[in-house]
């Protein structure tokens, strides 16, 4: 009788809703849609190819194998700088105020104090190293291979980058699809409540089943939460391989395109000229090319040397009859020289073994 009173209470009450509160909720609901609606449709569509092409522009990784492959370019543009011999020009003069004392083998004795003199020198020198164990030669092949290098690196640079925006691109979609899916879910939960209370209200359901029916949607709801920090988060990785500005409104596309005609000859065959694979290649040339130059420390090195001297010295006062009170001298000269390595501590012996 007490459970007759309860049913017959609650649709009664369910019966003397204000009808006018019920219209307010269901204006405010179609609000709601319709500003979701309004803003899921305001969002541009980011397809693969826009975001693969702002990529190849503004990623600022391949930005930098792009500079550092400018660097290597302008190294080999002076790769015969060391045939060519160095020249340097030196230019001084010095002022002197000195006090001076002699004591002559005859036992004389001079001494004097304000002794100004003043002295110019000037040198042109020219050094060119003419042998040095063909270290020049294997610095300028270094420099060649160093170039190549940098552009594998900046081709390396730009696979690595497109794979990384393909995968997170389509990973958004994929979990886009999983949003989907929570939300078909949630739906269907959300019905599963509305038919647990029905069926409690008229007494023939159970109130167990409408709290275990509550729990579900609570537990969509939830993963429908995580589920959008997790677009969101992969949003954020997307924009910073594709150099967008932060919190950007986009969407992306719903579908994922497969290639089903991939053989695996082709994937070997472009295994070969991967460019991680052909940069591992430059790599021990150019160590091979290191290790040569390091050998070459231990052969002689044979320079030429010249120079163009000019000294002058000007005295106002001296104190010894025999003294100049002007000098000036200048001239050319040249010559070779040759330094040969005989002992320096197993230093070469050492970075040899560290090149090989």
């Amino acid at each position: 009788m007490n459970v007759n009173y309860k049913i017959r209470s609650s649709i009664m009450w369910n019966r003397n809703k204000n009808p006018v509160d019920k219209q307010k909720k269901n204006i405010v609901i179609l609000i709601i849609f319709v500003l979701i609606a309004f803003s899921s449709t305001g969002q541009r569509i980011l397809t693969l190819e826009e975001a693969i092409a702002n990529t190849l522009q503004k990623n600022y990784d391949i930005i930098l194998s792009k500079n550092d492959s400018a660097i290597a370019a302008i190294d080999y543009s002076y790769r015969n700088a060391a045939f060519i011999p160095r020249l340097n020009g030196n230019i001084g003069t010095v002022w002197n105020n000195n006090a001076q004392k002699q004591t002559l083998a005859d036992g004389t004795k001079r001494q004097s104090s304000g002794l100004k003199s003043n002295n110019i020198s000037s040198q042109l020198a020219l050094n060119w190293t003419l042998f040095d164990g063909l270290k020049m030669f294997v610095t300028r092949d270094r420099l060649e291979q160093l170039l190549e290098f940098g552009e594998l690196e900046i081709r390396n640079q730009v696979v690595n980058t497109v794979a990384t925006v393909i995968t997170n691109y389509y990973n958004i979609v994929r979990q886009k699809q999983q949003l989907r899916a929570i939300e078909e879910q949630m739906s269907i939960d959300s019905e599963r409540v509305r038919l647990a209370q029905y069926r409690l209200d008229v007494g023939v359901g159970i109130k167990p089943d409408l709290l275990q029916s509550k729990i579900d949607l609570n537990a969509q709801k939830a993963a429908q939460l995580q589920q959008q920090a997790l677009i969101e988060q992969l949003k954020e990785q997307l924009n910073q391989a594709i150099a967008i500005p932060q919190f950007s409104m986009y969407d992306v596309v719903d579908t994922i395109v497969i290639n089903a005609t991939i053989a695996l000859e082709e994937v070997m065959s472009a295994a070969e000229k991967n460019p991680a694979v052909l940069m591992a290649k430059k790599n021990i040339d150019i160590a091979n090319f290191t290790l040569k130059e390091t050998k070459a420390e231990l052969f002689p090195t044979v320079a030429f040397n010249s120079a163009y001297n000019f000294n002058r010295t000007t005295n106002q006062a001296v104190i010894n009859n025999f003294s100049t009170l002007f000098n000036q001298t200048h001239g050319f000269n040249y010559g070779f020289t040759a330094t040969v390595p005989i002992l320096n501590g197993f230093n070469t012996r050492r970075l040899i073994k560290q090149a090989k």
